[in-house]
């Protein structure tokens, strides 16, 4: 299989969608805008067919990464995550993975609202690795 991502051979990941044929490699998902759920049963998915955040919510002009304090666009996109309990704390994916890497399931938690339960089940499907540590 050829990569949708680099275009090169040797692509073992599958889109989980049954009626799309595209597979990537696991170091190209992230660039290409995949997404892989790290929980059973371990399913990824095409830029096309990834999930998206239920959360209604957009942030407000001038709105920041609630880790980096860097400016987060201008609505949810892969880049761009909401909490969905509070729906004010926004993330950039890079930043909400490396607080996950750092904290570990038992003690990640919205930086703003505290709220674990829904937090972690939308980082969870929303493609963000979270150990187990």
């Amino acid at each position: 299989q050829s990569c949708c991502v680099c275009g090169q051979s040797g692509a073992t990941i599958e889109c989980f969608d049954t009626d799309c044929d595209l597979s990537f490699h696991l170091p190209c998902a992230k660039q290409g805008g995949c997404v892989t759920q790290f929980l059973r049963p371990y399913r990824s998915f095409c830029p096309a067919h990834r999930p998206e955040q239920d959360v209604e919510a957009t942030p407000e002009p001038g709105t920041e990464c609630i880790i980096c304090m860097e400016p987060v666009e201008e609505r949810k996109t892969f880049n761009t995550l909401v909490c969905p309990a509070c729906r004010t704390a926004w993330f950039h994916r890079d930043c909400i993975q490396g607080q996950a890497l750092h904290s570990g399931i038992s003690a990640l938690q919205c930086p703003l609202c505290r709220n674990s339960d829904m937090f972690l089940e939308d980082l969870l499907i929303m493609g963000i690795r979270i150990p187990s540590r």
